[in-house]
């Protein structure tokens, strides 16, 4: 595959307290308007805290912003929740007359950086949303001592069906700690109450690669179709050999999948003055009218905004 690139859409102008730092990561989209494509994502605040917002785009030009909302979309948790430090975006689902919105909560240890898990709010109008719990539906347990990130949500053959990032261990790099993480699979009969057997979708593809993350799942044809992305374990954030790149994987059943990285079809520009020349990442791909969608993050984790390529037919 080949994906032509459309250019940058939008980032943050960093004029209110909740989007100072700027960013649009970790997008993901409700696409059942026909007069608009609703993009959520998450900026950062002046204390470089994760809020989530949304921008609405003309969904036939994609480049066009047609309304960026004013405000976050949902209020950080109470002191000593698990999404007190951050709330992230990470998967839409129309569900019925509600929409779903899914997302990674933040908050901050001791002895490493930080922790996620995952939280669900919901929505009648895709604007005003509620958390259904203050604690999170998929977070450590017994045999997933570590932490859980982004994610895939899918209602398929009558069962809910998710693909979520996997903190495997943290390492010393320097003076950071770092995590290692790859991407699991589970099932769910309600969305929320998860059947987790520590299948693992993505492995780490050789003893370098250290962070698997953003998984993005479609079906077609009977063949489930994955873009995720990954960096190096240690020296990523600005070693541009080693830091994010997009890749593909395929599978016959949602659980055992076959990596073809080289299929991809995307990579980081080549122009040091651009805005994904350091990094690509975080992977949303959706089939848009006639025309298969990537949007994708760039430089510094999404800091310079989301952009977009179209598949070439």
């Amino acid at each position: 595959m080949e994906w032509i690139k459309k250019g940058l859409i939008f980032c943050p102008d960093g004029n209110e307290f909740w989007n100072k730092k700027g960013y649009a990561h970790v997008v993901c989209a409700d696409t059942f308007d026909p007069d608009k494509l609703r993009l959520y994502y998450s900026a950062r605040d002046e204390k470089g805290r994760c809020q989530a917002s949304f921008i609405d785009l003309n969904p036939r030009n994609l480049s066009e912003v047609l309304y960026v909302h004013p405000t976050p979309i949902l209020d950080l948790g109470q002191p000593g929740t698990f999404d007190d430090c951050g709330i992230m975006p990470t998967w839409f689902l129309q569900n019925g007359d509600e929409k779903w919105l899914y997302y990674i909560g933040w908050t901050v240890r001791n002895t490493i950086p930080y922790h996620n898990a995952l939280g669900l709010a919901t929505s009648a109008d895709g604007i005003n949303f509620t958390k259904k719990f203050e604690g999170p539906i998929i977070s450590t347990t017994a045999t997933e001592p570590y932490f859980n990130g982004s994610a895939c949500f899918l209602m398929h053959e009558g069962k809910f069906k998710v693909w979520y990032l996997n903190c495997t261990h943290w390492i010393k790099d320097g003076d950071l700690m770092e995590p290692s993480y790859h991407i699991k699979y589970a099932e769910s009969v309600d969305g929320i109450h998860w059947e987790r057997e520590g299948k693992v979708a993505i492995e780490y593809r050789d003893s370098t690669e250290g962070g698997i993350s953003r998984p993005s799942v479609i079906i077609e044809d009977g063949i489930y179709k994955m873009w995720f992305s990954a960096r190096a374990k240690t020296d990523y954030r600005t070693n541009r050999d080693r830091s994010y790149r997009i890749y593909y994987a395929e599978s016959a059943d949602g659980i055992e999948w076959t990596r073809k990285d080289a299929e991809a079809g995307i990579d980081v520009s080549e122009n040091s003055s651009d805005w994904d020349y350091e990094m690509i990442e975080y992977p949303l791909v959706i089939n848009h009218l006639d025309e298969k969608i990537l949007f994708y993050n760039g430089n510094h984790f999404g800091q310079s905004g989301v952009g977009y390529a179209v598949l070439k037919k």
